[in-house]
């Protein structure tokens, strides 16, 4: 379990980091709209769950025991399911976020709406009071010779969170995930059979609904089994547990693929950073040394003209204007009767 974790972490982080660099990219140069600040936020939740969650699962699963003291015991649950619930909101937020921005003429690049930030921040908010019960009741209980971190609820208490651990589910997993779902079902069928020019938006919507559908299907063990051991029922099978808890950090793992692979944007910055990277590895030209000769200039004036005549046969009879003109000046030794320069001369030697 310790090394499939990492693995996850590992894979996960390279490839949430890889789509933030892109977004933050396309801000930079004014090609942002509402959906990359909420996918960007999303991005910045997943690589949080697997950078600081998804090891003390690991340490843990390694140790057998808690070793990690009762500050992270209180939290680290209650920080795993804000990460949660929030990238669960903000698929929802989604729905009412626009594709694109269209500059306009007279001011420029548009900024991108205030309302999207402050949206972002409110479901930071409430997702982070909605699982504060997990932060009071966890505490650390000697079991034998080791250390568990447990959630141990107040008998006083009981009627109280019983209700509450029904109503959480609901509010923050079910709802949104069935109106995200049905939303974007619902609006890739009107792109492709209604809009005048689908292709994009189809494209955009399909990728939203992959991203809903996944987060949906891949946090469903974690909110069966959290549910299930809430509630007072029977207590889950092991392995139920513990494939509830790795399919957590696979769905941070498997959103940055899914962006990577669908939505056009990214997959075109990440093709510019590669060619970037692989641009700047081969900056370094190779260094020209001049060969070293043995001899007096004529020797060397020599093979030079001996390698200039040589290479023409080679390169499909290309002849160097140069040696070409030094050649046949050197053949042509007659010299024309009207191109004389000394005629007197020639003459004294006829008579």
């Amino acid at each position: 379990m310790p090394v499939v974790l990492i693995g996850i972490c590992v894979s996960g982080a390279v490839g949430n980091l890889l789509v933030l660099l892109i977004l933050i990219r396309d801000f930079r140069n004014k090609r942002g709209s509402e959906v990359k600040v909420l996918l960007s936020s999303l991005a910045s939740l997943d690589l949080a769950i697997l950078l600081l969650c998804a090891p003390v699962r690991a340490i843990t699963y390694y140790k057998q025991t808690w070793t990690l003291g009762s500050f992270v015991c209180s939290t680290t649950d209650w920080f795993q399911h804000s990460c949660v619930v929030a990238k669960t909101l903000l698929l929802a937020v989604t729905t009412r976020a626009k594709h694109t921005l269209v500059p306009s003429p007279n001011t420029g690049p548009p900024n991108i709406p205030t309302w999207i930030h402050g949206a972002v921040a409110f479901i930071c908010v409430v997702s982070m009071m909605f699982p504060i019960p997990q932060m009071l009741f966890a505490s650390l209980v000697p079991h034998a010779r080791d250390t568990i971190c447990v959630s141990k609820m107040p008998a006083c208490a009981a009627d109280f969170m019983s209700l509450f651990y029904k109503i959480y589910p609901t509010a923050c997993y079910v709802v949104p995930v069935i109106f995200t779902i049905a939303y974007y079902t619902k609006a890739l069928h009107t792109a492709v059979n209604h809009a005048p020019s689908p292709q994009h938006q189809s494209k955009v919507t399909l990728v939203l609904l992959c991203l809903s559908g996944a987060l949906g299907l891949m946090l469903l063990p974690e909110w069966g089994t959290f549910t299930w051991i809430r509630l007072g029922y029977n207590k889950p099978p092991v392995g139920l547990i513990i494939f509830a808890q790795v399919m957590v950090y696979a769905c941070s793992s498997f959103s940055p693929v899914i962006l990577m692979t669908m939505y056009d944007d990214v997959r075109q910055g990440l093709i510019q950073i590669w060619f970037i990277a692989s641009c700047r590895g081969s900056k370094q030209l190779p260094s020209i040394k001049c060969q070293k000769t043995e001899g007096n200039g004529a020797e060397v004036g020599a093979k030079s003209v001996e390698n200039a005549i040589a290479q023409p046969a080679q390169e499909g009879e290309k002849t160097i204007p140069d040696v070409e003109h030094f050649w046949t000046g050197r053949r042509n030794t007659h010299v024309e009767v009207e191109q004389d320069p000394v005629p007197w001369e020639r003459e004294e030697k006829m008579l």
